[in-house]
């Protein structure tokens, strides 16, 4: 492994953390409907769980309303006991060969509580981040101590190794106050 393959793998590594964290956050209610709400909903479908996604279209034709089309109609039971095991907080009502999905506003409570959580989620991501990070720093050492860079290389290799790391962790804090907005806005 060279310099330059050291920081692209920390940079791709770091890239699929905050991507991580961002698919995440599509799965978090903010009082709209979205279809990333619900399209990663597994149902069970000739005895695999499969997510919502590939089962149907998702469409929301109003800001409260997500209707789900399934593309094959005997599926729809599954589909609405998904939704209900799942912690949505939403009740589907089946309507001819379609469900709808109606979006209740949010508490503030409730908001809170969904606030904390995507805390959590780029807490987590940070910690991601970190980690990767120390796995990198320990390749640059390891680099040096082979004779493959020069202890400089390794000293400036590791500082930007750690430009990446505050870079990715300020992307996780602009996305976590974004969505923290969308959840507390009424």
């Amino acid at each position: 492994m060279s310099y330059e393959e050291v920081l692209l793998e920390t940079e791709e590594k770091m890239d699929k953390a905050v991507q991580v964290f961002v698919d995440e956050l599509k799965g978090i209610r903010t009082g709209r409907a979205t279809p990333g709400l619900i399209e990663n909903v597994r149902v069970e479908y000739y005895g695999a769980p499969t997510p919502l996604k590939q089962l149907s279209n998702i469409s929301v034709p109003e800001p409260q309303l997500i209707v789900i089309k399934p593309f094959d109609a005997t599926s729809i039971k599954n589909i609405e006991k998904a939704i209900l095991k799942s912690d949505l907080g939403m009740t589907p009502s089946v309507d001819g060969k379609l469900l709808r999905l109606k979006v209740p506003a949010l508490s503030e409570e409730r908001r809170k509580q969904l606030a904390n959580q995507v805390k959590d989620m780029g807490e987590k991501a940070k910690i991601a981040i970190r980690n990767i990070r120390r796995e990198q720093n320990k390749n640059s050492d390891q680099l040096e101590k082979d004779s493959v860079i020069s202890e400089d290389d390794c000293k400036s290799l590791k500082e930007e190794i750690q430009d990446q790391t505050k870079n990715h962790e300020s992307k996780v804090n602009e996305l976590f106050e974004a969505k923290k907005k969308e959840i507390m806005e009424i």
